[in-house]
């Protein structure tokens, strides 16, 4: 599993020329799953606590101290299975070790879920898996971080 964290002022997700998906401040995730990525060996809870408790929004002072909980944020998640594109060789992304869309879409959703549990269902929007979508965002500060 891996993760794109974008902090922002606000971001949206349109399919088809329709927004189906708008957050205020809070974090952009982009989510990809890797062959071999499975329930029983993905460590939700680990990347759960790290978007919804990472210091990476300013205190008074200016200081990255305050997490998404902390400010009451948003957190929009996409789904991006080219986070998982093998890019050693050619000019030509390899996506074969990329999660079966099946198995990946139910990782996703469970996901969002489970974020949902944290955060409550109305902090937490999502885009369409596999769908062709249009991201906006704005990007503070920027801050952007990838865990793994």
């Amino acid at each position: 599993m891996k993760l794109v964290i974008q902090r922002v002022s606000q971001a949206s997700v349109s399919v088809n020329k329709n927004t189906i998906a708008s957050i205020g401040k809070g974090l952009l995730v982009l989510v990809g799953f890797s062959a071999g990525d499975e329930k029983a060996n993905v460590n939700f809870p680990f990347f759960i606590k790290k978007c919804t408790q990472m210091r990476l929004f300013e205190d008074e002072a200016g200081k990255m101290n305050l997490s998404l909980k902390d400010i009451g944020g948003e957190i929009l998640v996409v789904s991006q299975f080219t986070l998982c594109a093998d890019l050693r060789s050619g000019n030509r992304p390899s996506f074969t070790t990329a999660l079966e869309p099946t198995l990946a879409k139910e990782l996703y959703v469970d996901f969002c879920k489970e974020l949902e549990n944290v955060l409550g269902q109305e902090k937490v929007q999502r885009g369409e898996f596999g769908a062709d979508m249009q991201v906006a965002l704005i990007n503070d500060g920027p801050v952007t971080f990838y865990i793994e």
